[in-house]
């Protein structure tokens, strides 16, 4: 079994199954997407804690009201930082109404001089997902490596329903999430 062939051929079908279900929505159904904090994740998002985000790119599901969630309750907010395919990627200290600069692969992103800053929880992008918390990314491994030295740190998922697989193959330097939030439910073990 060739798994990254695998992996291919999963990032274009998911990727193209995340775009037309994003197509056929109705606009009063984007916006209220994961506006809704559900009780498990409101729990996570507390006054003190750093969580970081991301800004969605296309048909990515959208973690923006997450983040202000989080941030009106007295949390420290950041996003992802990248700057080459290959340097690691850093969370930076943002939050919402900062300014933000273009980066690599269409990335919105704070400013190279924001501080550094190690998240509480983290609230990843993903192309699709299983019940066992397995995440299948863009394939650049970006979250992967960031993920693999920030012990204890809560990882959930962000996606729509759609991008559920019944099962993904993982390498062993994948790292699973803690949980998963999609449009219709919370998903944990």
């Amino acid at each position: 079994m060739d798994i990254t062939a695998d992996k291919q051929a999963l990032r274009r079908e998911f990727r193209a199954r995340r775009s037309a279900y994003v197509d056929e929505m109705q606009a009063s159904e984007a916006a209220i997407a994961f506006t809704a904090v559900p009780s498990p994740l409101r729990n996570l998002l507390t006054s003190g804690k750093t969580v970081a985000a991301y800004i969605a790119i296309g048909s990515e599901a959208n973690p923006s009201a997450l983040l202000d969630f989080a941030y009106q309750a007295g949390c420290q907010t950041a996003l992802p930082h990248v700057v080459s395919r290959s340097a690691p990627m850093t969370f930076r200290q943002w939050q919402p109404g900062d300014n933000l600069d273009a980066g690599i692969f269409g990335l919105q992103q704070p400013q190279a001089e924001a501080a550094i800053i190690v998240p509480d929880v983290i609230l990843v992008p993903l192309l699709a997902f299983d019940r066992s918390l397995n995440r299948l990314g863009q394939g650049a491994g970006h979250y992967d490596r960031a993920l693999s030295i920030m012990d204890g740190a809560l990882v959930i998922g962000i996606g729509w329903s759609v991008q559920e697989a019944p099962y993904l193959p993982t390498d062993p330097w994948d790292i699973p999430l803690s949980a998963i939030l999609t449009e219709k439910e919370w998903i944990s073990r």
